[in-house]
């Protein structure tokens, strides 16, 4: 589905300053080779796939020094920046300012998507655009929570305290679309606090009072965070070519 004419356009920011300490690699996760090339490369590619995606923005650290394969199939439309914070809420706080100061509007709508959940799909991506493209806030991918939730009693060895009641409970993922002006004036105050209890971009909005939209996604676009999910997304992503 193409954008209608004048209409606000869909970018894509891919925070990728992380360092990945969980993952047990000797370098950020995001780089990590996974089916033949970075992991980073195989989300860049899923996006890029939607024409409905105007732009691409990657952030990087200011001290990334990573050495990028000279690869066709990076896409001409995506740029890397290298103003990525300490936090990946500043991350994509500093990628949208640089957004807004290369000229993009501030209605045009950005997707933020973290670069380890390598196993989106384009139809996914797209589900959203159309469920959030006329939404006054915006909204994100999420799955209801399909697990008994307990909590942890106080103590060395952890011990069950309560079990949570998992109705209307959603795991969050991303991508998260907002509004770029928005967005930016979420975070930008919470810059304030150091960022302080911002987890992602939907909990910076419900700061300012907003209601984003849960759209359903997929047990398939999990973050790859523990050596295991490797294995994992390399299987799923041989199994697509």
């Amino acid at each position: 589905m193409s954008t209608r004419p004048n209409s606000p356009r869909f970018h894509a920011l891919i925070p990728c300053a992380g360092t990945g300490s969980r993952a047990g690699t000797s370098q950020p996760k995001q780089y990590q080779t996974v089916a033949g090339q970075p992991m980073v490369m195989h989300t860049v590619q899923a996006l890029a796939q939607l024409p409905q995606i105007a732009q691409g923005w990657v952030v990087l650290s200011p001290g990334d020094d990573f050495v990028w394969p000279v690869d066709p199939r990076w896409p001409e439309h995506f740029a890397r920046l290298r103003c990525g914070g300490a936090t990946r809420a500043e991350s994509v706080c500093n990628g949208l300012a640089a957004m807004l100061a290369a000229g993009v509007p501030d209605d045009d709508w950005v997707l933020v998507h973290y670069a380890a959940r390598c196993l989106v799909t384009p139809e996914a991506v797209v589900g959203l655009i159309d469920a959030c493209r006329d939404d006054p806030v915006g909204g994100l991918l999420a799955m209801p929570l399909p697990d008994t939730l307990k909590t942890q009693k106080p103590g060395d060895a952890p011990r069950v305290d309560a079990t949570v009641p998992r109705e209307g409970k959603w795991l969050a993922q991303t991508p998260q679309m907002f509004r770029l002006g928005a967005l930016h004036q979420a975070l930008a105050q919470a810059a304030g606090t150091g960022f302080a209890g911002i987890t992602d971009e939907a909990s910076a909005m419900e700061r300012l009072g907003l209601a984003p939209r849960l759209v359903p996604g997929s047990a398939m676009n999990l973050k790859v965070t523990y050596p295991a999910d490797f294995a994992f997304a390399e299987a799923v992503l041989k199994g697509r070519t």
